[in-house]
């Protein structure tokens, strides 16, 4: 069917739809989010749902979102809110499609497949491409694209969880926790804290806030950069010259932004580790031209941590996937089962933007005070880590953790699935650290069992199993 031809029949089932809510009681707008079948799907026994959610009118700023229900038979499960980093990029793209959400895209770009770990197993799934200019979200104020930071980006997600509860009152007062990866690791503590922090004062929240979890997330800029320079080195990706010069002129630096001659000297470690995938140090690459095989450790550090990940990043089985996503999502008879792209964007969908993330506007040199004060709060923490990471590596977080000076109530041990050391952790006193055995930057990706495992365990606030 034409794309005209699904637009004229998109209007009249629209028609039908809000006759059908206001009959039933269902908010009509949750109603029209409602997902039938997206094209290529497989059956399924969920409800899903996508749509805009608006954040500032006066700009004309409007949240793309796709929400995953679990089965009705695990009802009432908790509902999770995934993000993923950048800055810039979509969380459809990675967190949805190749991570732990319930469909993964065939070679072809035009069916699907279930991914039998899917994270709405056990929880709701809600995946926000934020901030706008990202993904599918936009702003009729073309400035807002060029002018994006953590705060804005953390108001605008606050904003939109407020809407988005109006348009789904079910979801109140439900167990919420707030979860994601690399540069989300900002955006996960700023969005709890303001979460946290509107709920003060409240008996009963609308929001019912119980903590967040994080994965290979930049966290503390020093410290980051401290063990992503240690792990280099300690995996032989780098020389001792360059190692040594690396902390001497990038940590502890009093300006926003990394020097020229660290920047420099990064861009010499790129040299030195020559075509591997920095995100996926022991998996394959995406078989492409070596024009693309370009590090670009500049760009990559340029506001401290720009981790938007490279056509040639690892996919775990399939290095390629980013491409068949870009395929899926620019087909209109997709955007129309999404109820996405509404206003005609006027360039196509990808999954990172490269003006949002080159113009980043603001971006503290910490979350560590964040932290401090969401323990204090009593609130649900988690910090997990894929160990083949080289970008936000297992070293960077535990140097944040250490600078937390937590008081430990178990001791570091390894973590089994049917047998096999899935990984290790430490439970600290406000405070859980877990380790994923070979697995990369994008841990469900490369490990989707251990990570199921691994959320679980989250959801329950129980050890990992010994």
């Amino acid at each position: 069917m034409a794309a005209s031809s699904l637009a004229a029949s998109l209007t009249i089932s629209v028609i039908v739809l809000k006759l059908a809510a206001a009959a039933n009681g269902v908010p009509t707008q949750q109603k029209l989010d409602q997902i039938y079948r997206l094209p290529g799907q497989p059956a399924v026994e969920f409800r899903q749902y996508s749509g805009y959610v608006t954040v500032d009118e006066d700009a004309g700023r409007a949240l793309f979102y796709w929400f995953v229900e679990a089965p009705a038979a695990l009802q009432p499960a908790p509902l999770v809110l995934w993000l993923n980093g950048g800055p810039g990029c979509s969380s459809i793209a990675y967190g949805a499609s190749e991570e732990l959400g319930p469909f993964y895209i065939h070679p072809d770009g035009r069916t699907l497949y279930l991914n039998p770990y899917t994270w709405n197993n056990v929880a709701n799934l809600l995946f926000l491409e934020s901030p706008a200019g990202v993904g599918f979200s936009y702003s009729n104020r073309t400035s807002d694209i060029y002018t994006a930071g953590d705060q804005r980006t953390a108001e605008d997600s606050y904003t939109f969880l407020v809407n988005w509860f109006e348009r789904f009152p079910q979801y109140k007062f439900r167990d919420f926790y707030i979860t994601g990866e690399s540069y989300a690791g900002h955006y996960v503590p700023q969005l709890s804290q303001i979460v946290y922090r509107n709920n003060l004062g409240i008996q009963n929240p609308a929001i019912n806030f119980k903590g967040f979890m994080v994965g290979n997330a930049v966290t503390d800029d020093d410290n980051d950069f401290t063990g992503t320079f240690e792990y280099w080195w300690t995996h032989g990706l780098i020389s001792d010259s360059t190692y040594y010069k690396l902390k001497a002129a990038c940590i502890s630096q009093a300006s926003q932004h990394p020097s020229v001659e660290c920047l420099r000297l990064q861009d010499i470690a790129g040299d030195e580790m020559g075509k591997i995938d920095p995100y996926s140090i022991y998996t394959p690459s995406c078989n492409i031209s070596d024009s693309s095989l370009n590090h670009n450790w500049r760009g990559q550090y340029r506001y401290r941590y720009l981790h938007r990940s490279q056509p040639w990043s690892s996919r775990a089985y399939d290095p390629c996937t980013e491409r068949y996503s870009e395929v899926y999502y620019n087909r209109p008879e997709v955007q129309i089962a999404l109820h996405a792209n509404v206003t005609r964007l006027n360039y196509p969908w990808k999954d990172c933007s490269d003006i949002v993330g080159q113009y980043w506007t603001d971006s503290p040199k910490s979350m560590l005070p964040i932290y401090k004060e969401l323990i204090a709060a009593g609130l649900r923490i988690w910090v997990f880590s894929g160990d083949a990471d080289s970008v936000v590596p297992l070293t960077a977080s535990r140097y944040s953790i250490d600078a937390l000076n937590l008081s430990t109530l178990v001791d570091w041990y390894p973590w089994y699935d049917n047998g096999n050391v899935g990984g290790w952790s430490q439970v600290y006193k406000g405070l859980n650290f877990v380790t994923i055995r070979g697995a990369g930057h994008e841990v469900p990706l490369h490990r989707p069992r251990q990570a199921l495992i691994l959320f679980r365990h989250f959801l329950k606030n129980k050890p990992m199993p010994s």
